[in-house]
């Protein structure tokens, strides 16, 4: 059984424990498309595997096609008749962005729900294939080019069905571990501490969705976002440090999130009617949360939106 704090319930109504599937209940989503980034495992996978349940039409944005389509062999087979494709996308490469982007366009589908839920977390220093530090360029810089190219056609989309459109970005409690100055504009791709090199960029996913959130509601958009903590969950992505991923798979089952439970809070702020005009927000446990003060400094965040334009010019 849950020690008492993992299973007490917030005002949502929903707690740590909760599921993706429990905390969607009963919620349609027939009529809408949503993308969602690294979907061929872990949250992401099992994030699509829940949109496409409630119905949904679901791109899997990723770079390992094969992984990717056996996910969605497995989501087909338990929703006969859900609407699941596979996209190529690898964050770390603008080009190849560019290129999602452009393909999905062509495609002419709408889009209501976009999901940035690809990441990457304490890997080794290296630098993307456009010289930017491999964690910053996958988890921020990436989604950031991704979500501006989408952005017309979830205009076009919100204004045309008249449904709320929403961006959500998986950040990370690790936002607190970011350098002291928050992010290092002038030593972006300096190497040292590369856990602080992933609190930066989980920083970056807040800020960006609080800059968002003020430019829509300046431009009387109907859409929001919104970012979150998806909990402490039992994935591969401490695969770079041995020790810690021996401890955090074993010893760790005992307090870590399933996937099951680690996508719960993004399919709810994707989806659940609660969310509906909640812009700018950061959630855990599907429930309001406070971040950091240095993610809820506006001025930050708008240094943070004019250095990327610059980056992914």
């Amino acid at each position: 059984m849950l020690p008492w704090i993992f299973s007490r319930k917030g005002a949502s109504g929903f707690s740590w424990a909760s599921t993706a599937d429990q905390v969607t209940a009963g919620i349609s989503a027939a009529g809408l498309t949503a993308i969602v980034t690294g979907a061929s495992s872990g949250i992401g996978a099992e994030t699509a595997r829940v949109l496409a349940a409630r119905g949904a039409h679901v791109v899997m944005a990723v770079r390992n096609l094969a992984a990717a389509e056996a996910v969605r062999q497995a989501v087909l087979a338990e929703t006969p008749g859900g609407s699941v494709e596979v996209m190529e996308l690898d964050l770390s490469s603008l080009a190849s962005v560019r290129n999602f982007a452009a393909d999905f366009a062509a495609t002419g589908l709408p889009l209501n729900i976009l999901v940035n839920n690809a990441g990457v977390m304490a890997t080794p220093f290296s630098l993307s294939k456009d010289g930017i530090e491999m964690q910053f360029a996958t988890n921020h810089v990436g989604h950031f080019l991704l979500t501006n190219l989408l952005l017309e056609t979830m205009k076009k989309t919100s204004r045309e069905s008249n449904v709320e459109g929403r961006i959500v970005n998986v950040s990370s409690e690790g936002h607190r571990f970011a350098y002291k100055e928050g992010i290092r504009f002038a030593k972006l791709n300096d190497e040292e501490d590369t856990i602080a090199a992933y609190g930066q960029s989980k920083l970056a996913n807040i800020l960006h969705a609080n800059e968002l959130a003020r430019r829509f509601k300046e431009e009387g958009v109907n859409i929001t976002a919104n970012s979150l903590h998806p909990g402490a969950i039992i994935t591969n992505l401490l695969r770079h440090h041995s020790i810690i991923d021996v401890l955090h798979r074993t010893l760790g089952r005992l307090v870590l999130k399933n996937a099951k439970q680690g996508a719960a809070t993004q399919c709810y702020v994707a989806l659940h009617p609660d969310a509906k005009g909640v812009s700018g927000k950061y959630w855990s446990d599907s429930n309001l949360y406070e971040p950091s003060e240095k993610a809820k400094d506006a001025e930050l965040g708008k240094k943070l939106w004019d250095y990327t334009l610059d980056l992914v010019a």
